[in-house]
Protein backbone atom coordinates (compact mmCIF):
# COMPACT_ATOMS: atom_id res chain seq x y z
CA UNK A 1 0.00 0.00 0.00
CA UNK A 2 1.84 3.04 -1.03
CA UNK A 3 0.09 6.11 0.39
CA UNK A 4 -3.06 8.18 0.27
CA UNK A 5 -2.91 7.89 -3.50
CA UNK A 6 -4.21 4.66 -3.67
CA UNK A 7 -7.45 4.02 -5.62
CA UNK A 8 -10.24 4.06 -3.09
CA UNK A 9 -14.07 3.68 -3.35
CA UNK A 10 -16.62 6.37 -3.88
CA UNK A 11 -17.62 7.85 -0.66
CA UNK A 12 -21.17 8.52 -2.05
CA UNK A 13 -23.70 6.72 0.32
CA UNK A 14 -25.59 3.86 -1.42
CA UNK A 15 -27.46 2.51 1.13
CA UNK A 16 -28.22 2.65 4.97
CA UNK A 17 -29.20 0.24 7.55
CA UNK A 18 -32.95 1.37 9.07
CA UNK A 19 -33.63 0.38 12.64
CA UNK A 20 -35.62 -2.53 11.37
CA UNK A 21 -32.55 -3.87 9.52
CA UNK A 22 -33.15 -3.29 5.95
CA UNK A 23 -31.40 -1.31 3.45
CA UNK A 24 -33.31 1.84 2.26
CA UNK A 25 -32.11 4.87 0.29
CA UNK A 26 -29.69 7.24 1.65
CA UNK A 27 -32.35 8.99 3.38
CA UNK A 28 -31.60 8.23 7.28
CA UNK A 29 -32.45 10.59 10.19
CA UNK A 30 -29.48 11.33 12.02
CA UNK A 31 -29.51 13.22 15.54
CA UNK A 32 -26.69 15.71 16.48
CA UNK A 33 -26.77 16.04 20.07
CA UNK A 34 -24.28 18.99 20.99
CA UNK A 35 -25.42 20.56 17.47
CA UNK A 36 -25.47 24.00 18.24
CA UNK A 37 -21.52 23.54 20.09
CA UNK A 38 -18.34 23.83 17.04
CA UNK A 39 -17.72 19.92 17.86
CA UNK A 40 -21.53 19.01 16.45
CA UNK A 41 -22.15 21.95 13.83
CA UNK A 42 -19.27 20.78 12.29
CA UNK A 43 -20.40 17.49 12.01
CA UNK A 44 -24.10 18.53 11.14
CA UNK A 45 -22.20 20.28 8.24
CA UNK A 46 -20.06 18.02 7.43
CA UNK A 47 -22.57 15.39 6.70
CA UNK A 48 -24.65 17.86 4.81
CA UNK A 49 -21.85 17.82 2.20
CA UNK A 50 -20.99 13.98 2.10
CA UNK A 51 -24.72 13.06 1.96
CA UNK A 52 -27.26 15.63 1.03
CA UNK A 53 -30.54 13.27 1.10
CA UNK A 54 -29.85 12.41 4.73
CA UNK A 55 -32.00 13.83 7.42
CA UNK A 56 -30.30 16.17 9.82
CA UNK A 57 -31.49 16.86 13.31
CA UNK A 58 -29.42 19.63 15.38
CA UNK A 59 -30.00 19.42 19.07
CA UNK A 60 -29.07 21.71 21.61
CA UNK A 61 -30.24 24.28 24.09
CA UNK A 62 -29.50 27.39 22.45
CA UNK A 63 -32.54 28.07 19.50
CA UNK A 64 -30.85 31.03 18.19
CA UNK A 65 -27.46 28.88 17.02
CA UNK A 66 -29.79 25.91 16.23
CA UNK A 67 -31.78 27.93 13.91
CA UNK A 68 -28.56 29.70 12.46
CA UNK A 69 -27.09 26.35 11.61
CA UNK A 70 -30.70 25.05 10.04
CA UNK A 71 -30.67 27.88 7.84
CA UNK A 72 -27.19 26.87 6.24
CA UNK A 73 -27.94 22.93 6.19
CA UNK A 74 -31.12 23.00 4.11
CA UNK A 75 -34.31 22.09 4.08
CA UNK A 76 -33.92 18.35 5.28
CA UNK A 77 -32.52 19.77 8.40
CA UNK A 78 -34.33 20.86 11.18
CA UNK A 79 -33.32 22.12 15.12
CA UNK A 80 -34.48 20.25 17.98
CA UNK A 81 -34.54 22.15 21.44
CA UNK A 82 -33.65 19.63 23.81
CA UNK A 83 -31.50 18.60 27.11
CA UNK A 84 -29.75 15.03 27.34
CA UNK A 85 -30.20 14.78 31.17
CA UNK A 86 -33.67 14.73 30.62
CA UNK A 87 -34.13 10.90 29.97
CA UNK A 88 -37.58 11.28 28.91
CA UNK A 89 -36.99 13.96 26.31
CA UNK A 90 -33.82 11.98 25.52
CA UNK A 91 -35.92 9.67 24.95
CA UNK A 92 -38.62 10.77 22.79
CA UNK A 93 -36.23 12.61 20.24
CA UNK A 94 -35.00 9.44 19.71
CA UNK A 95 -38.28 8.38 18.40
CA UNK A 96 -37.81 7.78 14.58
CA UNK A 97 -34.17 8.31 14.90
CA UNK A 98 -31.74 5.44 12.70
CA UNK A 99 -28.26 7.16 14.87
CA UNK A 100 -27.42 9.66 17.21
CA UNK A 101 -23.71 11.22 17.43
CA UNK A 102 -23.32 12.23 20.74
CA UNK A 103 -20.54 15.38 20.68
CA UNK A 104 -22.41 16.86 23.84
CA UNK A 105 -18.64 17.14 25.49
CA UNK A 106 -16.69 17.33 27.90
CA UNK A 107 -16.93 13.75 28.47
CA UNK A 108 -14.61 13.66 31.51
CA UNK A 109 -15.90 12.99 35.07
CA UNK A 110 -19.26 11.99 33.90
CA UNK A 111 -20.65 9.36 35.62
CA UNK A 112 -23.58 7.74 33.62
CA UNK A 113 -23.59 6.88 29.81
CA UNK A 114 -26.91 8.65 29.78
CA UNK A 115 -27.45 8.76 26.11
CA UNK A 116 -25.98 5.49 24.87
CA UNK A 117 -28.53 4.08 27.34
CA UNK A 118 -31.24 5.87 26.15
CA UNK A 119 -29.69 4.47 22.23
CA UNK A 120 -30.11 0.76 23.68
CA UNK A 121 -33.44 1.53 25.15
CA UNK A 122 -34.95 2.70 21.93
CA UNK A 123 -32.98 0.95 19.28
CA UNK A 124 -31.08 3.67 17.94
CA UNK A 125 -27.74 3.31 16.84
CA UNK A 126 -25.02 5.67 18.27
CA UNK A 127 -21.50 6.75 18.00
CA UNK A 128 -19.72 9.36 20.49
CA UNK A 129 -17.05 11.36 20.24
CA UNK A 130 -15.56 10.74 23.78
CA UNK A 131 -12.04 11.65 24.70
CA UNK A 132 -12.00 10.31 28.50
CA UNK A 133 -10.65 6.86 28.91
CA UNK A 134 -13.01 5.99 32.06
CA UNK A 135 -15.92 6.91 30.26
CA UNK A 136 -15.22 5.21 27.03
CA UNK A 137 -14.78 1.72 29.07
CA UNK A 138 -17.94 2.71 31.23
CA UNK A 139 -19.96 2.62 27.47
CA UNK A 140 -17.81 -0.39 26.65
CA UNK A 141 -19.51 -2.27 29.38
CA UNK A 142 -23.03 -1.74 27.70
CA UNK A 143 -21.65 -4.29 24.74
CA UNK A 144 -23.92 -7.36 25.19
CA UNK A 145 -27.31 -4.73 26.17
CA UNK A 146 -25.90 -3.63 22.78
CA UNK A 147 -25.68 -6.95 21.14
CA UNK A 148 -29.28 -7.40 22.80
CA UNK A 149 -30.54 -5.01 21.51
CA UNK A 150 -29.14 -5.42 18.47
CA UNK A 151 -27.72 -1.80 18.36
CA UNK A 152 -24.38 -0.98 16.63
CA UNK A 153 -22.53 1.10 18.91
CA UNK A 154 -18.85 3.25 18.78
CA UNK A 155 -17.32 4.86 21.10
CA UNK A 156 -14.50 7.53 20.94
CA UNK A 157 -15.60 8.01 16.97
CA UNK A 158 -14.10 11.97 16.57
CA UNK A 159 -10.72 12.83 15.12
CA UNK A 160 -8.70 12.15 18.07
CA UNK A 161 -9.20 9.38 19.15
CA UNK A 162 -11.35 7.85 16.07
CA UNK A 163 -9.70 8.94 12.67
CA UNK A 164 -6.13 8.55 14.95
CA UNK A 165 -6.85 4.42 16.31
CA UNK A 166 -8.17 3.49 12.91
CA UNK A 167 -4.79 4.68 11.45
CA UNK A 168 -3.16 2.38 14.24
CA UNK A 169 -5.23 -0.40 13.75
CA UNK A 170 -4.42 -0.22 9.09
CA UNK A 171 -0.50 0.34 10.29
CA UNK A 172 -1.16 -2.92 12.24
CA UNK A 173 -2.89 -4.84 10.18
CA UNK A 174 -0.92 -4.20 7.08
CA UNK A 175 2.81 -4.98 9.01
CA UNK A 176 1.14 -8.12 9.80
CA UNK A 177 -0.44 -9.53 6.48
CA UNK A 178 2.00 -7.76 4.54
CA UNK A 179 5.19 -7.77 6.14
CA UNK A 180 4.77 -10.60 8.75
CA UNK A 181 5.91 -8.46 11.51
CA UNK A 182 4.65 -8.24 15.03
CA UNK A 183 3.96 -4.82 15.86
CA UNK A 184 6.73 -4.17 19.19
CA UNK A 185 5.78 -0.41 19.97
CA UNK A 186 2.47 2.34 18.69
CA UNK A 187 3.06 6.06 19.35
CA UNK A 188 0.79 8.64 18.69
CA UNK A 189 1.50 12.35 18.36
CA UNK A 190 -0.90 15.19 18.27
CA UNK A 191 -0.71 18.83 17.57
CA UNK A 192 -2.96 21.67 17.36
CA UNK A 193 -2.78 25.31 17.43
CA UNK A 194 -4.25 27.32 20.10
CA UNK A 195 -7.22 25.86 20.89
CA UNK A 196 -8.13 24.83 17.27
CA UNK A 197 -10.68 26.73 17.19
CA UNK A 198 -13.18 24.48 19.53
CA UNK A 199 -12.33 27.48 22.27
CA UNK A 200 -13.39 26.52 25.66
CA UNK A 201 -14.35 22.86 24.78
CA UNK A 202 -10.61 21.56 24.25
CA UNK A 203 -9.47 23.77 26.87
CA UNK A 204 -11.84 22.25 29.24
CA UNK A 205 -10.48 18.86 28.15
CA UNK A 206 -7.03 19.33 28.17
CA UNK A 207 -7.00 21.29 31.98
CA UNK A 208 -9.64 17.87 32.91
CA UNK A 209 -6.69 15.41 31.92
CA UNK A 210 -3.73 17.37 34.26
CA UNK A 211 -6.15 16.05 37.08
CA UNK A 212 -5.37 12.46 35.84
CA UNK A 213 -2.07 10.37 36.05
CA UNK A 214 -1.22 9.28 32.33
CA UNK A 215 -1.46 5.38 31.70
CA UNK A 216 0.66 4.08 29.32
CA UNK A 217 2.45 0.74 28.26
CA UNK A 218 5.53 -0.77 28.03
CA UNK A 219 6.56 -4.10 26.95
CA UNK A 220 2.86 -4.82 27.83
CA UNK A 221 2.99 -4.14 31.35
CA UNK A 222 1.17 -0.52 32.70
CA UNK A 223 3.04 2.12 33.59
CA UNK A 224 1.86 5.07 35.23
CA UNK A 225 3.24 8.65 34.29
CA UNK A 226 2.54 12.42 35.53
CA UNK A 227 0.51 14.18 32.71
CA UNK A 228 2.43 16.67 30.31
CA UNK A 229 5.63 15.24 30.86
CA UNK A 230 8.43 12.92 28.78
CA UNK A 231 8.23 16.06 26.44
CA UNK A 232 9.32 14.99 22.91
CA UNK A 233 10.08 17.33 19.78
CA UNK A 234 8.22 15.79 17.39
CA UNK A 235 8.30 16.42 12.76
CA UNK A 236 4.60 16.78 11.63
CA UNK A 237 6.13 17.32 8.10
CA UNK A 238 5.13 20.13 5.81
CA UNK A 239 3.04 23.14 7.14
CA UNK A 240 3.89 22.22 10.87
CA UNK A 241 7.24 20.89 11.19
CA UNK A 242 8.68 19.88 14.50
CA UNK A 243 6.47 20.56 17.95
CA UNK A 244 7.20 19.92 21.11
CA UNK A 245 4.60 17.05 22.54
CA UNK A 246 3.67 15.66 25.79
CA UNK A 247 2.24 12.51 27.64
CA UNK A 248 -1.33 12.93 28.56
CA UNK A 249 -3.99 10.27 29.57
CA UNK A 250 -6.06 9.19 26.32
CA UNK A 251 -8.10 6.94 25.78
CA UNK A 252 -6.54 4.97 22.53
CA UNK A 253 -3.20 3.93 24.44
CA UNK A 254 -5.72 1.58 26.59
CA UNK A 255 -7.36 0.24 23.48
CA UNK A 256 -4.86 -0.11 20.95
CA UNK A 257 -3.01 -2.10 23.93
CA UNK A 258 -5.75 -4.27 24.40
CA UNK A 259 -7.74 -4.89 20.87
CA UNK A 260 -4.58 -4.67 18.52
CA UNK A 261 -1.93 -6.29 20.79
CA UNK A 262 0.63 -3.53 20.66
CA UNK A 263 2.75 -4.45 23.88
CA UNK A 264 4.11 -0.55 24.15
CA UNK A 265 1.56 2.00 23.18
CA UNK A 266 1.63 5.92 24.32
CA UNK A 267 0.24 9.19 23.58
CA UNK A 268 1.43 12.85 23.48
CA UNK A 269 -0.47 16.50 22.45
CA UNK A 270 1.76 19.68 22.40
CA UNK A 271 -0.26 23.12 21.12
CA UNK A 272 1.36 26.13 20.02
CA UNK A 273 2.23 29.23 20.35
CA UNK A 274 4.66 27.56 22.59
CA UNK A 275 3.83 29.50 25.92
CA UNK A 276 0.56 27.88 26.04
CA UNK A 277 2.55 24.59 26.52
CA UNK A 278 4.59 26.30 29.44
CA UNK A 279 1.09 27.27 30.64
CA UNK A 280 0.02 23.28 31.07
CA UNK A 281 3.12 22.32 32.28
CA UNK A 282 3.17 25.05 35.20
CA UNK A 283 -0.44 24.39 35.91
CA UNK A 284 0.74 20.27 36.03
CA UNK A 285 4.01 21.20 38.30
CA UNK A 286 2.85 23.90 40.63
CA UNK A 287 -0.72 23.04 41.15
CA UNK A 288 -2.29 20.39 43.16
CA UNK A 289 -4.07 17.40 40.87
CA UNK A 290 -7.05 17.87 42.84
CA UNK A 291 -7.70 21.08 41.31
CA UNK A 292 -8.07 19.38 37.47
CA UNK A 293 -10.24 16.74 39.15
CA UNK A 294 -12.95 19.45 40.47
CA UNK A 295 -14.98 19.92 37.09
CA UNK A 296 -16.62 23.06 38.34
CA UNK A 297 -12.77 24.62 39.42
CA UNK A 298 -12.20 23.69 35.73
CA UNK A 299 -15.03 25.15 34.25
CA UNK A 300 -14.34 28.37 36.80
CA UNK A 301 -10.41 28.54 35.50
CA UNK A 302 -11.61 28.14 31.91
CA UNK A 303 -14.03 31.10 32.21
CA UNK A 304 -11.34 33.05 33.30
CA UNK A 305 -8.33 32.46 30.48
CA UNK A 306 -11.05 31.95 27.75
CA UNK A 307 -11.06 35.86 26.25
CA UNK A 308 -7.15 34.98 25.88
CA UNK A 309 -7.31 31.94 24.66
CA UNK A 310 -9.75 33.85 21.24
CA UNK A 311 -7.75 36.78 20.83
CA UNK A 312 -4.07 33.82 20.66
CA UNK A 313 -6.38 31.68 17.94
CA UNK A 314 -7.37 34.47 16.16
CA UNK A 315 -3.00 34.80 15.77
CA UNK A 316 -2.18 30.87 15.73
CA UNK A 317 -4.90 29.79 13.72
CA UNK A 318 -6.14 26.17 14.49
CA UNK A 319 -4.36 23.48 12.64
CA UNK A 320 -4.60 20.02 13.51
CA UNK A 321 -1.74 17.35 12.90
CA UNK A 322 -1.91 13.82 13.93
CA UNK A 323 1.37 11.08 13.83
CA UNK A 324 0.97 7.31 14.15
CA UNK A 325 4.38 5.95 14.51
CA UNK A 326 4.46 1.86 14.36
CA UNK A 327 7.83 0.22 15.09
CA UNK A 328 7.61 -3.68 14.81
CA UNK A 329 10.15 -6.85 15.13
CA UNK A 330 11.52 -6.96 11.64
CA UNK A 331 12.81 -3.21 12.55
CA UNK A 332 10.66 -1.62 9.90
CA UNK A 333 8.95 1.48 11.08
CA UNK A 334 6.20 3.10 9.55
CA UNK A 335 3.94 6.11 10.25
CA UNK A 336 0.24 7.72 9.58
CA UNK A 337 0.09 11.44 8.81
CA UNK A 338 -3.21 13.87 9.17
CA UNK A 339 -2.76 17.31 8.78
CA UNK A 340 -5.35 20.00 8.55
CA UNK A 341 -5.68 23.70 8.52
CA UNK A 342 -8.77 23.61 10.48
CA UNK A 343 -9.75 21.19 13.58
CA UNK A 344 -13.01 22.75 13.91
CA UNK A 345 -13.53 21.78 9.66
CA UNK A 346 -11.47 18.10 9.90
CA UNK A 347 -13.38 17.14 13.14
CA UNK A 348 -16.58 17.26 11.47
CA UNK A 349 -15.69 15.03 8.82
CA UNK A 350 -13.95 12.61 11.01
CA UNK A 351 -17.03 11.94 12.94
CA UNK A 352 -19.28 11.73 9.81
CA UNK A 353 -16.98 9.19 8.41
CA UNK A 354 -18.11 7.31 11.44
CA UNK A 355 -22.11 8.10 11.00
CA UNK A 356 -22.10 6.93 7.43
CA UNK A 357 -19.72 3.72 8.30
CA UNK A 358 -22.20 2.47 10.94
CA UNK A 359 -25.12 4.01 8.54
CA UNK A 360 -23.60 1.58 5.74
CA UNK A 361 -23.94 -1.39 8.01
CA UNK A 362 -20.12 -1.55 8.56
CA UNK A 363 -20.89 -1.92 11.87
CA UNK A 364 -22.25 -5.09 14.08
CA UNK A 365 -24.18 -4.69 17.15
CA UNK A 366 -22.91 -4.21 20.57
CA UNK A 367 -20.07 -1.44 21.61
CA UNK A 368 -17.29 -0.62 20.08
CA UNK A 369 -13.66 1.32 19.59
CA UNK A 370 -12.50 2.25 16.29
CA UNK A 371 -9.50 0.14 15.79
CA UNK A 372 -12.05 -3.09 16.32
CA UNK A 373 -13.17 -5.15 13.05
CA UNK A 374 -16.41 -5.48 14.27
CA UNK A 375 -16.93 -1.57 14.65
CA UNK A 376 -15.22 -0.41 11.78
CA UNK A 377 -14.81 -3.62 9.48
CA UNK A 378 -11.10 -4.00 7.58
CA UNK A 379 -12.40 -3.78 3.96
CA UNK A 380 -14.12 -0.02 5.20
CA UNK A 381 -11.42 1.19 6.58
CA UNK A 382 -9.79 3.03 3.99
CA UNK A 383 -13.23 4.79 2.52
CA UNK A 384 -13.78 6.02 6.31
CA UNK A 385 -10.43 7.40 5.95
CA UNK A 386 -10.72 8.64 2.92
CA UNK A 387 -13.90 10.61 3.72
CA UNK A 388 -12.46 11.69 7.39
CA UNK A 389 -8.85 13.12 4.98
CA UNK A 390 -11.45 15.52 3.00
CA UNK A 391 -9.86 19.17 2.92
CA UNK A 392 -6.58 17.57 4.21
CA UNK A 393 -3.29 19.57 3.34
CA UNK A 394 -1.04 16.54 4.05
CA UNK A 395 -2.72 12.60 4.12
CA UNK A 396 0.00 9.71 4.08
CA UNK A 397 -0.31 5.92 5.46
CA UNK A 398 2.16 3.09 5.41
CA UNK A 399 5.30 5.38 4.55
CA UNK A 400 8.76 5.32 6.31
CA UNK A 401 9.37 8.32 8.57
CA UNK A 402 11.99 10.00 6.30
CA UNK A 403 10.07 10.26 3.46
CA UNK A 404 7.53 12.57 5.37
CA UNK A 405 9.30 14.54 7.77
CA UNK A 406 10.87 17.80 6.83
CA UNK A 407 14.05 17.14 8.41
CA UNK A 408 15.27 13.54 7.55
CA UNK A 409 18.03 12.20 9.16
CA UNK A 410 21.02 10.66 6.71
CA UNK A 411 22.86 7.88 8.44
CA UNK A 412 25.36 8.04 5.12
CA UNK A 413 25.59 6.44 1.51
CA UNK A 414 21.85 8.46 1.18
CA UNK A 415 19.92 5.98 3.28
CA UNK A 416 17.90 8.52 5.28
CA UNK A 417 15.87 6.82 9.07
Amino acid sequence: MAGASIPLPSPSLASTISKEGTNKPASSRVLVLGGTGRVGGSTATALSKLCPSLQIQVAGRNREKGAALVSKLGEKSEFVELDINNTRMLERALDGVDLVVHTAGPFQRQEKCTVLEAAISTKTAYIDVCDDTEYSWRAKGFHNEAVAAGIPAITTAGIYPGVSNVMAAELVHAARSKDEAEPERLRFFYYTAGSGGAGPTILTTSLLLLGEDVIAYNKGEEVKLKPYSGALSIDFGKGVRTKDVYLLNLPEVKSVHEILKVPTVSARFGTAPFFWNWGMLAFAKFLPMETFRDKNKVLQLVQLIDPLVRVVDGIAGERVSMRVDLECTNGKTTIGLFTHKKLSVSVGYATAAFVLAVLEGNTQPGVWFPEEPEGIAIEARKLLLQRAAEGTSNFVMYKPPWMVETDPKEVGLGIYV
